[in-house]
């Protein structure tokens, strides 16, 4: 096997979250010796400490400023620089970083991940929102400073690796695959009376609790279906979704020709992680194999719009296009967040999304901002934030 050409120097923003600790895991698991710029959390401290000292960061920076004390004391004597705050991440990401993976969950990771593009890196995305609020601005920045996007989500990796770019113009659809939720089989019913513990129990993977609601309600699918838009230059009446529980089949891109190519691979972040590290090489590291006949028969359905209300949501907000994706999301994790409080039931989430939707269509939108894509997002995120408040309290004054 030839020498790959590889990155050297790594920033990970999320890397005590799922995605960035399965980072680090696909470095380790590699033998990879890296010169890591930076390693970013939100609040989890030990863990940073414990990952920093592992991988010895020019810095370590805890987004929530009370996390800093114990960032402190755990890397007291180790040399490694200890910085917090929101505008912190910024300036990790804006490092000379040849790669970083954007894994920071929601709103949050925007600011971040186009500060990386602007500054010309690879960045391995993982946050769904910074494509879904601002993906026609990131890819844009990310070109022109002369660096790329590639998606992490398992998905829109599969379609990056199996989509020809010489052949795009003859690509009749975009097929995403989806679990279909610990919902997948549930009644109306049995979906109206459904519990935190049940949403939050989701059949193949271990995630963060907004990401697995986000599955459960199959909105997750519906930002994805956003992501793959941008991402491929694709219209919505292009791409659908297909539930194919066994999660093996990550994607497939229809040819005009009648030729359907699929990407397959075990239920497993890392591969795709892999994939966006070394791209356009491949890295050796002890994956799994992918044993079709131990996955046993491959089974696929058509979601059901009437239980998932969610994917229609999300195609008529790609549809309209201008604030109402980034609308969209922010309703979505104000709804999200009522729920895992236990102030709304399961059902009310996409109820809630799409009263906010109509309501932000009533006022007259003066968040736009051309010449900054973070600050528009912010503006609309923010007013969507506050009606999707008053939509869960009851309290929206018409």
């Amino acid at each position: 096997m030839g020498k790959l050409s590889l990155p050297r120097k790594v920033t990970v923003l999320g890397s005590t979250g799922s995605i960035g600790v399965s980072t680090l895991e696909v470095f380790e698991l590699a033998g990879l010796e890296l010169d890591v710029v930076g390693l970013t959390a939100g609040r989890n401290a030990a863990r940073l400490a414990e990952q920093a000292l592992r991988w010895r960061p020019q810095v370590a920076v805890i987004e929530d400023e009370r996390g800093l004390p114990e960032l402190r004391e755990r890397l007291k004597g180790s040399g490694i620089r200890v910085e917090a705050g929101a505008q912190s991440v910024v300036d990790v990401a804006s490092a000379d970083a040849q790669w970083v993976m954007s894994a920071i969950v929601g709103f949050a990771g925007l600011a971040p991940t186009l500060a990386a593009a602007r500054a010309g890196a690879v960045v391995a995305l993982a946050n769904k929102e910074s494509l879904v609020c601002a993906g026609p601005s990131l890819l844009r920045t990310a070109r022109l400073a002369g660096g790329m996007i590639i998606p992490v989500d398992s998905e829109h990796s599969a379609i990056f690796q199996v989509l020809d770019p010489s052949a795009a113009a003859h690509v009749k659809r975009l097929i995403l695959t989806s679990s279909g939720g610990p919902f997948r089989d549930a009644s109306h019913a049995e979906m109206a009376a459904a519990t935190l513990e049940q949403a939050l129990a989701h059949p193949n993977f271990s995630m963060g609790a907004k990401i697995s609601i986000d599955s459960a309600t199959m909105m997750n699918k519906g930002l994805e279906v956003i992501e793959a838009a941008y991402l491929f230059s694709m219209p919505p009446e292009r791409i659908e979704v297909l539930v194919h529980p066994q999660q093996i089949i990550h994607s497939l891109v229809e040819y005009a020709d009648g030729s359907t190519l699929a990407q397959l691979g075990p239920p497993d972040m890392r591969p795709p992680i892999a994939c966006a590290f070394a791209w356009p090489d491949r890295l050796p590291w002890p994956a799994k194999p992918l044993d079709l006949v131990a996955a046993g028969p491959l089974t696929f359905q058509d979601p059901d719009p009437v239980r998932f209300p969610a994917l229609t949501i999300a195609k008529d907000a790609l549809t309209a296009g201008g604030r109402a994706p980034a609308a969209m999301n922010a309703a979505n994790e104000r709804a999200v967040a009522a729920f895992l409080d236990r102030r709304i039931t399961f059902l009310d989430i996409p109820r809630v999304v799409r009263e906010t939707l109509e309501r932000m269509d009533r006022v007259p939108d003066k968040t736009h901002n051309d010449s900054d894509a973070v600050e528009s997002a912010r503006n609309t995120d923010a007013e969507a934030r506050r009606m999707a408040d008053e939509v869960v309290s009851g309290q929206f004054a018409a």
